[in-house]
């Protein structure tokens, strides 16, 4: 029997919709409160998953991920981490380690189901996180699922983004030059997404870009303590998932013993781009677990 934590409601973000039956919570920890979506199915539930975004992400990624979970059985968090569009954004580049973002992700599930295991997944750097806090605290997840991400980063590989957010101290900078086509139109320009994108760039801290970029540049590689876990693991990616080698996702499915899933029709985002695939992999390995 699952239980979820009495969170209290906090307004959306963004001009998005938010889907019926989708709650916008506010999870307090000690770095501040992180925003949530959560999901609760009308019928038993399957258990709890908490997920986790990704670099420039945010829970808004999730927002129409989130109605599937929960009409598959399963009862769902996703958080905005610190820093991300309207969560806690403390002060200071020490603030955004990958040990304090791992932190945050023990202490949420530790709010989830009065401290029972739950379901972890992570995605692309979110991946990166949740492989720490499961290695920093495997007694707080049942399972973890590495989705779109690495065994480990590269040394420069954010360098443009890098000089670009901290020569100019603002994330627009690097929205207009991810996305020429938009830069500089006035919101009634842009469709939907891009006009979201932009908000949250606009509302994200510059520290936890360049915080996180600093992880993703982090040659080290924790497969093993992972797999010294024990707990049960899924990689999976898009067939065209660019953010990785393909390569080195495979061969730490292998190293790790996991479950390996390649999700068809689909590039960074299998939960956007192919989110029926996305929640039958999903689906099958929490079930087993």
């Amino acid at each position: 029997m699952t239980t979820l934590h009495d969170f209290a409601p906090v307004p959306p973000f963004g001009h998005l919709p938010t889907p019926a039956g989708v709650d916008v919570v506010g999870i307090d920890v000690p770095v501040g409160r992180l925003t949530a979506y959560r999901v609760v199915p009308s019928g038993p539930s399957k258990g709890i998953v908490l997920v986790v975004p990704g670099y420039t992400g945010s829970k808004e990624d999730w927002r129409t991920f989130m109605p599937l979970l929960r009409d598959a059985g399963w009862t769902a968090v996703a958080i905005s981490r610190r820093g991300q569009a309207d969560s806690a954004a403390p002060d200071g580049r020490g603030a955004y380690t990958l040990e304090q973002e791992a932190a945050d992700v023990v202490r949420v599930a530790g709010l989830l189901d009065d401290g029972a295991p739950v379901h972890l997944i992570g995605h692309s750097l979110g991946g990166v996180i949740v492989r720490a806090a499961a290695i920093a605290s495997p007694a707080s997840f049942r399972d973890v699922t590495l989705f779109c991400s690495g065994p480990y980063g590269w040394p420069n590989r954010k360098f443009a983004e890098k000089g670009i957010v901290a020569e100019t101290r603002t994330n627009r900078a690097l929205f207009d030059a991810q996305n020429p086509l938009w830069a500089g139109r006035p919101d009634d320009e842009l469709p939907d997404d891009p006009r979201f994108a932009r908000f949250r760039f606009d509302h994200t801290s510059v520290l936890s870009i360049l915080g996180g970029a600093a992880i993703l540049e982090d040659p080290t590689d924790t497969t093993e303590a992972l797999r010294d876990t024990g707990l049960p693991t899924l990689v999976a990616h898009g067939v065209w998932d660019g953010a990785w080698p393909i390569p080195w996702q495979r061969d730490m499915a292998s190293r790790l013993g996991a479950d390996y899933e390649v999700i068809p029709e689909s590039y960074h985002g299998p939960q956007v781009e192919n989110p029926l695939g996305t929640l039958a992999v999903f689906d099958a390995f929490m079930n087993a677990h």
